[in-house]
Formats: structure tokens, sequence, C-alpha cells
């Protein structure tokens, strides 16, 4: 399947949420820098969420209809099974056209059968994990790919071991960059919703925040909603008085953190592995309702490190919020400790490290031509 002499291809494949999207894009900019003569197609779905994470971003993308399986009701999963011949066909139709050496599947329930169809071909696959408990799709595939890159050391339990590699979890050049920069983060709290927004926070952060009466002097709030809540929070936040810059979701993410002192958020992978990348202390509120409760995993990672703090949402209210606020805004010491220990944990060179495991992959299948120049 590979084309002889040609520029070495790499597929990435996966969508649904900014989580799986953006450490594929984290791998193609690596590509990129490591291999300019070669090139990188997406292959998502065609919904929204994985047209707008794509939109700023200049590379080839396609799109393969597909559906959901888990947290879907009895009829859409008998929709999906019925339409995945269809979706398979569609992926092999695809991929036939691209011709690539190597298809990287980074989650979500495109990934399926697009690596299925890759398997087909006999191209080399991998998958990537970025949650402690892998999804139900990575779970069926790790058996079946030549790799599986891992972002949470323990997360090999669901693998063969002998094909796993704990990488770490990929993070786009923007975020990359601004780790490496020196300088102070400013006063600031960041709300983090994840890339679809988390309507509990948006209710409960401007409350807890107006809580904070006289401790909040000097702070202002950046606050991320998603679609869904952006009005409602930007007066919440303007009837409590309180400074505060709404947006439904930020493009320039590494502006956004550059700013923060202090972050409260969900705990998706990607969002975590760029808190620890850029060292910043979090309070976590894990999205309950996330499958197998894999953001409580991942944020127990930090928690135990003494990076964040961890509260659970089943009963949360915004004076439990404004004090958990309060003792760390009022301690410049431990909220520095906290970053501290949030940067010993990030792995910088994920990506790099799964570019240079695909590249090798490729070369033992025989494509002599995808060797490094």
């Amino acid at each position: 399947m590979a084309r002889s002499g040609a520029g070495f291809t790499l597929v990435v494949t996966g969508g649904g949420t900014g989580g799986h999207i953006f450490p594929g894009i984290a791998v193609a900019q690596a590509m990129m820098a490591r291999r300019p003569d070669g090139r990188v197609v997406f292959i998502g779905t065609e919904r929204a969420v994985d047209q707008d994470a794509m939109r700023h971003y200049r590379f080839e993308s396609r799109a393969v209809p597909c559906g959901a399986l888990k947290g879907r009701g009895p009829l859409a999963r008998l929709k999906t099974l019925a339409q995945l011949p269809a979706s398979l066909m569609a992926a092999r139709r695809v991929l036939a056209e691209i011709r690539p050496q190597v298809v990287l599947g980074v989650g979500g329930y495109v990934t399926g059968p697009v690596v299925l169809a890759a398997k087909t071909l006999k191209i080399a696959t991998c998958i990537h994990e970025q949650n402690s408990v892998p999804g139900l799709t990575n779970r069926r595939l790790g058996g079946l790919v030549d790799r599986v890159f891992l972002s949470i050391p323990g997360s090999e339990a669901y693998f063969p071991k002998e094909r796993c590699l704990l990488s770490g979890n990929p993070l786009r050049r923007e975020i990359l960059d601004l780790a490496r920069q020196p300088g102070e983060a400013g006063r600031v709290m960041l709300v983090l919703g994840g890339s679809q927004g988390a309507h509990r926070l948006n209710t409960l952060l401007p409350a807890a925040i107006a809580g904070l009466g006289r401790l909040a002097e000097g702070w202002r709030v950046i606050h991320q909603t998603g679609a869904a809540d952006e009005t409602p929070v930007r007066e919440a936040y303007q009837d409590a008085g309180i400074r505060a810059e709404v947006a439904a979701f930020f493009t320039d993410m590494a502006a956004v953190y550059q700013q923060a002192g202090l972050v409260v958020s969900r705990a998706g992978a990607t969002t975590l592995a760029e808190l620890t990348a850029l060292g910043k202390p979090a309070i976590l509120v894990p999205f309950p309702f996330a499958a197998d409760d894999h953001q409580r995993h991942n944020a127990l990672a930090l928690v135990k490190a003494g990076a964040a703090l961890m509260l659970d949402q089943a009963g949360l209210r915004a004076e439990v919020l404004t004090r958990e606020l309060a003792a760390l805004l009022g301690d410049d010491s431990r909220r520095r400790e906290m970053g501290r220990a949030a940067r010993g944990l990030a792995r910088p060179a994920a990506a790099e490290t799964i570019v240079s495991e695909c590249l090798a992959l490729a070369e033992r299948r025989g494509g002599s031509h995808v060797q490094e120049k």
C-alpha cells in the first residue's frame, strides 16, 4: 500500500471533542517540522466540533460518516451498527486515495472504521489514548494495532503491554512555545469547561467569585463557557460587578493561559496536559458523566502530586467553591508550589516521541523512502 519513492504520508483520525482533535494537531505539527516534505491528512466527521477545531490549522482533511455507540440509546446504537459497513467502505476509499504509510487514531468513534480499514489495506496502525481509562473504541483497537501510545501511567493495563509506549499527551506548538517562556503568571482566574463548555461550572463560578468579596480585588476572570451559556454567564458577572472576559471559545489558548494565575477546570486529558506543561495550579471539577468516570481518574494524578485540588460536582455549592478559591488566592506560595508540582508531571516531548515511532514503524514495514533526510 505504501507509495514507493513518495514522501512520507501520515493519516490522523479521530474527533468528537477538542480533547481528541488537539493531540492529533500537535502530532501533525511535529511531523511537518520533522519532515517538511511529508504530508498529514486528518480523517474526522462532519460534526461542527471537528470542523471548528480544524478551521484554524492548514491541514488537509476528509470526513467519513460514522455514529457513536457509547452513551447512546438502543435505537441510536442500532443505527450506528447498521452504518458501520458503509463507514468502513468509505474509510477504505479515502485511504486508498491518500495512500499513507501510517494511520494514527487519536480517539472518538470515527477512529474505529478508519483504523480497521487501514488494517485491511495492510497499512501500519497506531492509536493514542489520552485518558487514564481508555475509551471504548481504543480498547477494542488495542489488540489490533501495531503501537499504543499512552498519556498516563497505569492505562497500559487495558492493552497488550508489549505494544504500549508511555509518550505523554501531545501539545500544540503554541502551548509548548509558551511553556518555554519565562515570566510570572498574571492575577487572572481562568475558568475552562472544555471545548463544549460545562453548564454546572458556568452556573457556579459567577456566584462563587462574587462571594470572595475583597479577596478578589486585583484579580479578574476569563471564562470559557461553550456556546449555550455565553450570554447568561456574561450577564451574571455583570450583575455581580465582576471584571470578566467571557467567550464561548478561545482560539488563542496560549494567550489566555499566559495570563492565568489559577485555573478552575474540568479534567479532560488535553487540558490537564496543558496545565502541567505550563505549571498552572488548578481546582478540578471532573465531569461526572464522562465515560468510565475517566476525568476523575485523570485528575487524581495531579491531586496526588500536589498540583491540583479536586471537587466533586455532586452537591457542589457556590460557597464551597468560594472557600477553596479564597484559600488559594490568599496564599501565593501555595499556588507557586502547586505550579512547580504540575510542571513535574509534564511530558513536553510527547508529539516528537510519537512522530519518531511512526517513522520507525513505517521503516520497519519496508518503506525505505521514509528514512530521515
